[in-house]
């Protein structure tokens, strides 16, 4: 050790690299993910929600540290439009672990796929994370020596910030005491350089566990890599299942935004767990055939041309009539016929136009409804997803609808669906879900429906409404009931559409269900929703 005294400015030039690494160590970051503060409120508003990640969170923290920071990164990648990763150099040595598995994620064709589903959506990435959580415990584990030689890089490198901030203190010591001239005395210069001393040992120790852990770091990336791929592509194919129930279940994305976390996460877990959750799929190709038949249909349509009648369809005039438009002197008589209502038109015969007052389906729930047809498909499913797509065809009708479960002729359980008032997804579910089980009643189920077309009547003067009766039996009526039955439907005009599921004989010529209905059909393949297609054209 000298005994020389030194100058302040050759200490200060020998001590600058240390004092630049005390500040550039203070600069590291904890997270892989770049995040503003609005994203970063949204991790924490989604945190504090989900129960689901508090307790993978804890359960991760338990084994591997700074999980926490790990499941922040994943989420904040998946809910993010375009995330960007820092570069390692800028993260913490105990953060690499993550920094490589966030890394390997984002990389990937199949998280790219992911986040069109997740992007934007803090229950989507939530849902996202943790679908990929058996993934990330097991690349956790595969990395634990990575882990390991990161966390003796970060013991070595807080080591060598220590030293490097001794090297200041010894360096502010020694300015304290030095003359006017700049010389330093003997015992605060040697302390200076007794801490630049320290700080290069410490320094050459943390630069070697760096390497270590690189190496380490290098040695699990491939694992990593396989191991992020499959993580993004299992929660992608979650994702997509759960976009694809919501839509067959008619809750549309807005809805879905605009619902609180709790209460979404409760609704998809009631649509997996669902006893008609396995149908999704035969439901929405209910719903997509019956948006197919509402757009092939055409209100008002000419049909079949069939003769000439009177009226003031200007549609349907016939050529003569509108020939006389060009002439001023029968402009006023085509006017005066006009609104007499006398004009000649083309008369046509075609599909009977459509209702305007309620569409009520009326479906049959007794215990046979449980028999599961070709494809695996039970008719209660059936039958639950064709009145689905009819409510769908009530609500883009501005029509009233109602669901009427039956059975015995002691139960039965009504479902009201106003033409004014949002479709509730838990009224449909509820809907959906019900089932009485027991025997079969015509009578009771529609007189039920004959009775809600006569409140209807009354209260607002609608008629023609449509009555969709679907059942898997055939029972009897009394001669009684079927004259006010017949009564009824003279008075208010509505038809009765029959489906006659699995029972070909409930649709024989001279059956109780034929002589009920209008319009009858026969299901027999339980997996052609195309069997019903005509409902959806004429009601």
């Amino acid at each position: 050790m000298g005994t020389t005294p030194s100058k302040l400015d050759e200490l200060a030039s020998r001590a600058g690299k240390w004092l630049g690494l005390s500040a550039a160590a203070s600069e590291r970051h904890t997270a892989a993910v770049v995040a503003d503060r609005f994203e970063q409120i949204a991790w924490r508003d989604t945190y504090e929600q989900s129960a689901g990640l508090r307790e993978l969170a804890d359960e991760l923290s338990e084994r591997y540290d700074y999980a926490t920071d790990l499941l922040t990164d994943a989420f904040l990648a998946a809910y993010k439009v375009s995330p960007r990763l820092r570069e390692r150099a800028e993260m913490v040595s105990s953060r690499l672990v993550n920094h490589q598995v966030i890394a390997s994620l984002v990389e990937s064709l199949e998280f790219a796929e992911l986040r069109r589903e997740t992007a934007g959506d803090p229950y989507a990435a939530a849902m996202a994370v943790l679908a990929q959580a058996a993934a990330l415990r097991r690349m956790l584990e595969r990395s634990r020596d990575a882990r390991e030689q990161a966390e003796q890089a970060k013991t070595a490198q807080q080591n060598a910030e220590g030293a490097a901030t001794a090297v200041g203190a010894a360096l502010q010591r020694a300015a304290d005491e030095a003359d006017e001239d700049g010389t330093v005395p003997a015992p605060a210069a040697d302390a200076v350089q007794q801490a630049i001393d320290a700080s290069e040992s410490a320094e050459s120790a943390a630069q070697r566990t760096a390497q270590d852990a690189a190496r380490a770091l290098a040695a699990a990336a491939p694992g990593t890599r396989a191991g992020a791929r499959n993580a993004a592509a299992k929660a992608a194919e979650a994702a997509r299942e759960e976009a694809a129930l919501m839509r067959a279940w008619g809750v549309a994305p807005g809805d879905l935004e605009r619902m609180p976390f709790d209460q979404r996460a409760r609704l998809a877990e009631r649509l997996r767990t669902s006893r008609l959750a396995q149908w999704a799929e035969l439901i929405g190709r209910f719903r997509q055939m019956a948006s197919g038949e509402r757009a092939r249909k055409v209100e008002n349509t000419a049909g079949e041309l069939v003769g000439v009648t009177l009226g003031d369809d200007l549609s349907r005039v016939i050529p003569s009539e509108l020939a006389n438009l060009g002439l001023p002197e029968l402009r006023a008589v085509f006017a005066a016929r006009y609104a007499a209502g006398e004009l000649m038109l083309y008369d046509s015969q075609g599909e009977q136009s459509t209702g305007r007052g309620a569409i009520i389906a009326c479906v049959d729930t007794s215990h046979s409804m449980y028999e599961t047809g070709p494809g695996g498909v039970t008719r209660e499913a059936w039958s639950k997803a064709c009145a689905l797509a009819l409510l769908d065809q009530a609500r883009h009708a501005e029509r009233d609808f109602v669901g009427i479960l039956f059975s015995a002729a002691d139960k039965i359980q009504v479902f009201r669906f106003p033409a004014g008032r949002p479709a509730g997804i838990a009224q449909v579910l509820d809907f959906a879900e019900t089932f009485l089980g027991g025997g079969t009643s015509y009578q009771r189920p529609l007189t039920a429906a004959g009775e809600l077309l006569e409140e209807e009547f009354n209260d607002t003067a609608r008629t023609r409404g449509d009555i969709v009766m679907i059942t898997d039996d055939e029972c009897g009526v009394t001669e009684e009931w079927m004259r006010g039955w017949n009564d009824a439907k003279h008075l208010l005009g509505f038809r009765v559409f029959g489906v006659a599921i699995g029972a070909p004989r409930a649709a024989e010529a001279g059956s109780v269900l034929e002589a009920l209905c209008d319009n009858l059909r026969s299901i027999e393949d339980l997996t052609d929703v195309h069997a019903a297609a005509d409902l959806f054209r004429v009601i």
